[in-house]
């Protein structure tokens, strides 16, 4: 496995993996960051506070009062040796709502000019959209906020040129080959294509995003009654002690 190490701080050191966005890589990210929790977990590699896993890479975070680079570095790179050896688990598949379009006031305001774009109809685009599975590349930006990839060729577009400065808790949207839901309220330069209903993090839940790295998301169109008729529901599902079941599929990987 190709690698290099470069540090990023005084308190993190971050292994690159390589420098795309591909389903191989996100695999070596992900047997890297299992055989350093393993490694962590049986003492191997004190004063490490926590890895953060992203597309082509992993950072490492640890305490200077209790490790340096130099004392762990042998300990991540064997742990990068074992990693090779390790079979990658299929994440869970979820199947999320959507409500494409301009069907309530903050659904898909993009939908259209990005159907234009496309050089296809809105139909089309919420068609080719929704008909894929995706899978969670990385979460980052935002608590929650999922990367997943990849969108079919014919609807990658580039990000707004003008980001807007408020995009709502919910929004679905696309940008290049990837797409995601914004979890919060937040600035954001993506299209913005439909809005789902549901939470995607809470501090109540035993894990706090609803999406992990791994998981497969498909999608089901649905209309404004029953966006309206979920959203109603959002605060009870965020104050549960566990995430909203009923959009689980299947859990071929308990976490």
């Amino acid at each position: 496995m190709d690698f290099r190490i470069l540090d990023a701080g005084d308190t993190a050191l971050t292994i690159e993996l390589g420098d795309r966005l591909d389903r191989h890589l996100l695999a070596a990210v992900t047997a890297v960051d299992e055989a350093l929790a393993k490694a962590i977990a049986g003492g191997y590699l004190p004063g490490i506070v926590e890895t953060v896993p992203t597309f082509r890479s992993l950072t490492v975070i640890y305490d200077p009062l209790l490790t340096s680079r130099a004392e762990i570095e042998p300990g991540i790179r064997a742990a990068i040796a074992a990693a090779v050896a390790v079979s990658v688990r299929r994440g869970r598949l979820w199947q999320l709502p959507v409500c494409y379009g301009d069907q309530i006031a903050t659904c898909g305001p993009d939908l259209e000019a990005l159907a234009e774009a496309c050089d296809l109809t809105p139909a089309e685009v919420v068609r080719l959209h929704s008909t894929g599975t995706y899978e969670v590349y990385m979460l980052g930006f935002l608590p929650g906020f999922p990367f997943m990839g990849d969108l079919p060729e014919v609807l990658a577009r580039p990000r707004r040129s003008e980001p807007r400065v408020r995009v709502p808790a919910g929004s679905v949207a696309m940008a290049g080959t990837l797409t995601a839901i914004y979890p919060w309220e937040s600035p954001g330069g993506w299209h913005l294509i439909g809005a789902c209903p549901l939470p995607l993090f809470s501090v109540a839940w035993p894990q706090a995003a609803l999406l992990l790295p791994g998981d497969r998301v498909c999608w089901r169109p649905i209309d404004a009654a029953e966006y309206h008729s979920l959203s109603e529901a959002m605060p009870a599902m965020s104050a549960s002690p566990l995430p909203p079941g009923a959009f689980l599929l299947t859990d071929e990987a308990p976490r």
